[in-house]
Order: C-alpha cells, then structure tokens, then sequence
C-alpha cells in the first residue's frame, strides 16, 4: 500500500474521532446512530495510522505532498 493521505488530513480525522468518542461517552450521541459513528470513527484512526484511505484509491486521490518528480 501506497501512502494517499497527508498530515492535514490525518490529524483532521483524528480530531474528527476524538469528538465523536467524547460526544459518545458524555451521551450526546447514543443508540444505533453512535454505535455507526463509534465504528467510522475507528476507521478513521485506523487509516490515520496507516496513511491510507481504501477509498481514495479508486479515485486517484491523494493528499499526500508529491515526493520528487
């Protein structure tokens, strides 16, 4: 696998988890829409971690700075 994900974006979906995870555990969100978001949030530590995003790749997106021409 091929990096497609830049800092930007990585730290974006961290934060993004983050406030999901504590919106869920003080009760803001609850039920079956914060156990779906609980799960999206996971993902998107899982593929901060890892620097890839399965579904950039079919798009040819990537975020990540060009590393010499």
């Amino acid at each position: 696998m091929k990096k497609n994900m830049g800092t930007a974006d990585r730290i974006i979906r961290v934060i993004i988890a983050a406030i999901v995870g504590i919106l869920y555990s003080v009760g803001v969100i609850s039920g079956t829409l914060g156990i779906v978001l609980l799960i999206l949030a996971g993902v998107f530590v899982l593929t901060s971690l890892i620097s890839f995003c399965p579904l950039y790749a079919p798009f040819g997106i990537k975020t990540c700075p060009l590393k010499g021409k």
